[in-house]
């Protein structure tokens, strides 16, 4: 792309926030230098990686390195053969590379097992980053953080600091007592010990420079004062310079092998200081995207652009806070989206509207977004957005004109377009601002309207603005060409920032300049200086625009109301899909009751069985025991009608006929008809047949759907038809309409905590079925037992969805209200 290209579209802004975004030098210096791609395949696989980056930070994913300032410098410096980092140095590269494969094991710890899916674009960058863990080590155990070489960096430097210590704590207290002497101390300035050039002396008072024998090694500013180190204490400061400059040469020693470290490991330094470079410059691009909420578009090849809910990105307040252009508090507004589409067989569009309606803004945003795609930036537009790849974008927009090289305006012009055509390599895309401008207006409209027609028929890609009637024209009335207009508030003339494709367009100038405050007397003459046929145009031109405008209202109409009908749609598919699981759910449930019931029916009339049978053992016996008389009919009945009682026990808690052990008067004689209505045994609950599956019965209870057995049914209103429930807490499904928002209410009172839970249940079980939504359990305050028993079971229950106490008004903390789920 040509520089100057770059710069009228501004993308070197967008280069100045992806810099101050990236973390370190390398991909400031990385972002400096970004130029948009033009082949397909890097095209996309830069997107991917952006989105790749995006993707991994809003995982938790870290992208951040940490790198010192001076981080150019130290690695100049390791390029100086034999020449040791400062310990800082050291310290800081030590951070950053142990930072760089943090990053680097983290982005490989999202990778999965081969053939789930595809693999992260990131890793190829990820395996580039070589282990430095050693090298990080070795600096950590000499380095300390401050920059400190530790003592223990190495024995002899810990052996030279040992003696060091202790001969300073030498020579410092034989200088101390000279301070302390009553033969020296009167000599002295000040009863100090003091450093100089690396001896320790004492301040002794000039006028007594005999005093004390030793040399001299300097004097105070003011020649009141002299540096004298004494005779006694020179063979000590002459040991403790000299193993000063042993520990010294020790120091440079480790530095020098630490930074070694890293130099004799050139390659894997290189490989790692790129790959640190491309993840700064991701997480840049990620920082980018999330302030202009950016979107990898897709990707074609045959010449269109379609940014869908384009907004340009410098004018989003989140990036101009970024760039050095300084912004007022007053100027932040968000850029209006507008669709911006040049969808083939289309070739050409043709931009028109009032003065200020945002036509030069659009056509920038267009040529900035697709060079900013084809750097692998997400950018600001809708989902469906998508554009060709361009190997030449072309722009001429602006004031070209330079008194230099003599060239007017039109003359500038002229030449931007010439260079265009020379330059042009396909797939292109050429800007074009108020074409044909600058010179007389019926020749440059002409002009216009060729040059716009040349570039298309060459099969480069191009937007023009215009405020020409003959290039409207042209662009109505041409096929491969398409005409838009910004829109404006019919009342005001204020625009309104949308594009409205089709339209011809006014460029409203009488109109503005009278909104401006234009004398009325001036709007006026101008009016009748038109000629009539300027003027049935434009009064032509006012109809079209407010037809479109009407049309443009009804789509928009239309548009709300199929995405009101999608949401409702939603809302009712998933409506159906609660009710489908909560069905399941009861069905399940009912299965379970009805299993364990005939369980429990089982156990009790095989008990009743082995009880008749010890009984009538029992009665044999004794008649053996009268010389084997035979048992009579008294005592045979008495058996019979014992278990006769027996049984009907049990078949009543079953809610089941007394006599259904003996004869079924109450069963179908046959299979039902859809419609009718019959009664499910196990429930006591009568509903309406739906659909018949063979012995598989689809029955509707209340508006609820469920397939029972045939054998679970019985004739409505027939002699066989179940009796009342007598066990309290039964289920009862034929509850009478609640006004809404009532609670439909349990009182469990007195009961004990295993009587209530079960009563509970059963009770759940009819408001579920009666598609009740709100339980009001009164239980009382008690010990609070029953309350904790009760909230709790009501908690783990699938099908609720909330447990509160009762406001003070329905009882308090002697109640519960139960919530149930939709």
């Amino acid at each position: 792309m040509q520089p100057a290209v770059l710069r009228a579209l501004e993308f070197d802004r967008i280069r100045e926030v992806l810099a101050h975004e990236a973390l370190t030098a390398l991909g400031r210096a990385r972002a400096a230098r970004l130029d948009p791609a033009t082949d397909l395949a890097d095209v996309r696989q830069g997107l991917d990686l952006t989105v790749a980056a995006v993707n991994f930070s809003s995982h938790g994913g870290s992208l951040a390195i940490s790198a010192p300032e001076d981080l150019p410098d130290v690695l100049d410096a390791l390029e100086i053969a034999q020449h040791p980092l400062a310990p800082l140095q050291l310290v800081g590269l030590a951070r950053f590379v142990e930072s760089v494969m943090t990053v680097a094991e983290g982005i490989k710890g999202t990778e999965v097992p081969f053939g789930e899916r595809p693999p992260s674009p990131l890793i190829p960058i990820a395996d580039r980053v070589a282990s430095f863990e050693n090298e990080v080590r070795a600096v950590r155990r000499a380095i300390q953080p401050s920059g400190e070489v530790n003592d223990d960096a190495s024995p002899a430097l810990r052996e030279f600091r040992d003696k060091l210590r202790r001969l300073r704590g030498k020579l410092r207290s034989t200088l101390e007592t000279l301070t302390r002497g009553r033969d020296t101390a009167k000599y002295l300035q000040d009863q100090i010990v003091t450093d100089r050039n690396g001896r320790y002396v004492l301040v002794l008072r000039a006028e007594h420079r005999e005093a004390i024998p030793g040399i001299v090694h300097g004097s105070s500013a003011s020649g009141a004062s002299l540096y004298l180190e004494p005779l006694a204490t020179v063979e000590l400061n002459n040991e403790i310079v000299a193993l000063a400059e042993r520990e010294r040469e020790e120091v440079l020693r480790i530095l020098l092998a630490l930074s070694d470290a890293f130099r004799i490991r050139e390659d894997d330094l290189a490989a790692t200081l790129e790959a640190a470079a491309a993840v700064d410059e991701l997480y840049a691009k990620a920082q980018l995207a999330r302030r202009v909420d950016g979107r990898a578009p897709g990707i074609a090849s045959d010449g269109r652009v379609e940014f869908r809910g384009a907004r340009h990105p410098l004018l989003i307040p989140a990036v101009r806070e970024k760039t050095s252009e300084v912004m007022s508090t007053s100027e932040v507004v968000h850029p209006i989206a507008t669709d911006l589409l040049v969808t083939p067989p289309t070739r050409a569009l043709v931009i028109s509207g009032p003065n200020t309606g945002g036509k030069t803004v659009a056509l920038k945003a267009v040529g900035l977004l697709a060079l900013m795609a084809q750097a692998g930036l997400l950018i600001p537009v809708d989902d469906g957005s998508q554009f060709t790849p361009f190997h030449s974008i072309f722009a001429d927009i602006g004031d070209e004109q330079s008194i230099s090289a003599s060239l007017s305006t039109f003359s500038a012009h002229v030449a931007n377009i010439v260079a265009m055509d020379r330059a042009l390599a396909l797939p292109a895309l050429i800007l074009l601002d108020e074409v044909g401008g600058g010179t007389d207006p019926v020749e440059g409209g002409a002009l216009g309207t060729a040059v716009i027609d040349h570039f298309r028929q060459r099969g480069a890609t191009v937007i023009a603005t215009t405020h020409d009637d003959a290039l409207k024209s042209f662009a109505a009335t041409t096929a491969g060409v398409m005409t838009a207009a910004f829109g404006f508030n019919p009342e005001t003339y204020a625009p309104t920032y949308k594009l409205i494709y089709g339209a011809p367009g006014r460029s409203l100038a009488l109109e503005i300049a009278d909104r401006l405050g234009m004398p009325a007397s001036v709007i006026a003459a101008a009016r009748a200086r038109r000629s009539t046929r300027e003027a049935q145009l434009s009064e032509h031109l006012a109809r079209v625009d407010k037809e479109l405008a009407a049309i443009d209202a009804e789509r928009r109409r239309a548009e709300d109301d199929r995405q009101t009908v999608a949401v409702e749609r939603q809302a009712l598919l998933a409506r159906e899909s609660r009710l489908t699981e909560r069905e399941a759910v009861l069905k399940r449930r009912m299965d379970d009751k009805l299993n364990e019931r005939l369980r429990e029916a089982r156990e009790e009339v095989d008990k009743i069985v082995a009880e008749l049978k010890g009984k009538a053992g029992s009665l044999v016996q004794h008649a053996e025991y009268r010389a084997k008389a035979p048992l009579s009919t008294g005592e045979i009945g008495g058996l019979r009608s014992e278990a006769r009682s027996a049984l009907e026990s049990v078949a009543e808690r079953l809610e089941v006929p007394a006599d259904t052990a003996e004869r079924d008067g109450g069963a179908l004689s046959g299979p039902p008809s859809v419609g009718d209505t019959v009664v499910i045994a196990p429930f006591g609950a009568e509903g309406l047949v739906r659909a018949v599956a063979g012995k598989d019965i689809d029955v509707e209870i209340r508006g609820k759907r469920m397939r029972v057995k045939i054998g679970d049914l019985r004739r409505r209103g027939a002699e066989a038809t179940l009796r009342a429930p007598r066990a309290h807490g039964a289920v009862n499904v034929g509850t009478a309409p609640r006004p809404a928002g009532e609670a439909r209410e349990l009182v469990l009172v007195g009961s004990t905590v295993d009587e209530a839970v079960a009563r509970a249940e059963k009770f759940l079980d009819t408001a579920l079925l009666g598609d009740e939504r709100r339980l009001r359990i009164v239980h009382g305050h008690g010990t609070g037992r029953l309350r904790q028993a009760l909230r709790q079971y009501f908690r783990e229950h699938p099908m609720v969805a909330g447990v509160t106490p009762a406001p003070e008004t329905e009882g308090g903390d002697g109640a519960t209200i139960v919530e149930l789920k939709e």
